[in-house]
């Protein structure tokens, strides 16, 4: 079945509401609305092979697409045992950094804060945030 507009909304504020509690401390690079809204750190780092200084290191975003809304959150990639603050949600992960909710049921929002607040410690231990 197809996720419904109404389901896509709930997915994406869901998201949004639990990403934005960071926002003071961290940088939002994007803000659409209700279509897009990223996050990065807020402390400039080399980034690439030629470690060219970037504003800050992505954290993560959420993106409303046509069959669901995607969440990368790039914790996951560096901190493989995220998975285990986060068991349901890591059920929708497609590659590395990429999670697919299609349905509410597919988003606990109490994992959801702790795999966000646990992002948070791995970026401030990285040194990606001030």
């Amino acid at each position: 079945m197809p996720i419904t507009d109404e389901t896509r909304i709930i997915l994406f504020n869901t998201l949004k509401k639990n990403l934005q509690k960071y926002a003071p401390s961290m940088v939002v690079k994007t803000d659409t609305k209700n279509t897009a809204y990223e996050l990065i750190g807020n402390k400039p780092v080399p980034y690439g092979y030629d470690k060219k200084i970037i504003p800050g290191m992505f954290f993560a975003s959420i993106a409303q697409r046509k069959d669901s809304v995607t969440f990368y959150f790039f914790p996951s990639y560096m901190n493989t045992k995220l998975n285990e603050v986060a068991p349901s949600i890591y059920k929708c992960l497609k590659g590395k950094t990429c999670f697919h909710f299609k349905k509410e049921e597919q988003l606990n929002e109490e994992e959801l804060k702790a795999l966000i607040q646990k992002g948070v410690g791995v970026w401030e231990k990285s040194g990606y945030m001030k």
